[in-house]
């Protein structure tokens, strides 16, 4: 028979995993839209299929080397899937490459010399369902937005409560208030020459993006940073301290 499901996720992992299943011999139309229509079929067969790249850990990698000013190359992605990060990057001055199969962030100079890059612009973000902002990078944005010039909001409509990260931030020193589902933060790089540091501090992560953010964090502040309960982290990163280690940072992890 036929099943139409209505409210479908417009996701990129949505539409692959449809292809994957019509290479396989099921018949599903209408990926990419909030309508799928599935024709039912007898059997699957075997197939080989390439799963896409994690848009969410390339964007993770792309905001590191936004905090830190340095120049971090991501390969073997895909930048149409990331082009609502893409745009706030480019609102936030952070200088940005575009290949066909990669992205990378460049290096920014700085008034108070290469340990102090210059601050990105203070930049507004709501997340939306795809192709909007996604709420799995709404951690790490607030993050470079703590290091920004001015003051950004920050909505969370897909998960109001998503917001565990805002205290442990602030045990760093971010200046942040959380107003219902958005949290506004008060950067702290004033472009008059008048900055401050995120401090480190033991801090406890609450979840997957969480753990990211405060690692991200940890990366930009002065002195070391414990992040605890990082065990969440290996659900979306793969070696998440080795690949940044390979790019300067210097991480360690302690099993407790």
């Amino acid at each position: 028979g036929r099943t139409v499901i209505h409210g479908a996720a417009c996701e990129p992992e949505v539409s692959d995993l449809a292809d994957c299943l019509n290479a396989m011999g099921a018949r599903i139309n209408g990926q990419g839209s909030p309508r799928l229509e599935i024709e039912g079929v007898d059997e699957l067969h075997g197939t080989t299929h390439r799963v896409i790249p994690d848009r969410i850990e390339a964007g993770t990698y792309l905001v590191a080397g936004a905090l830190t000013g340095g120049r971090v190359r991501v390969t073997g992605c895909r930048p149409e899937h990331l082009f609502a990060l893409l745009d706030h990057l480019a609102q936030a001055r952070i200088p940005i490459e575009i290949g066909p199969d990669w992205v990378q962030s460049n290096e920014r100079g700085g008034s108070s010399g290469p340990a102090l890059p210059a601050p990105p612009r203070a930049t507004d973000v709501t997340t939306h369902a795809y192709p909007g902002f996604p709420t799995d990078l709404q951690a790490q944005w607030m993050t470079l937005m703590c290091l920004a010039d001015g003051i950004s909001l920050i909505e969370e409509q897909i998960y109001p409560d998503r917001y565990m990260h805002v205290a442990e931030l602030v045990r760093l020193g971010a200046r942040l208030r959380r107003v219902g589902t958005r949290t506004i933060v008060e950067g702290l790089g004033a472009s008059d020459g008048r900055r401050a540091r995120l401090s480190g501090a033991p801090v406890t992560a609450s979840d997957l993006r969480a753990s990211a953010a405060l690692v991200l964090a940890g990366l930009v502040a002065t002195g070391s940073t414990e992040v605890h309960r990082v065990y969440h982290i290996d659900r979306g990163y793969e070696r998440i301290e080795d690949r940044l280690n390979a790019l300067g940072a210097r991480i360690r992890r302690v099993r407790d």
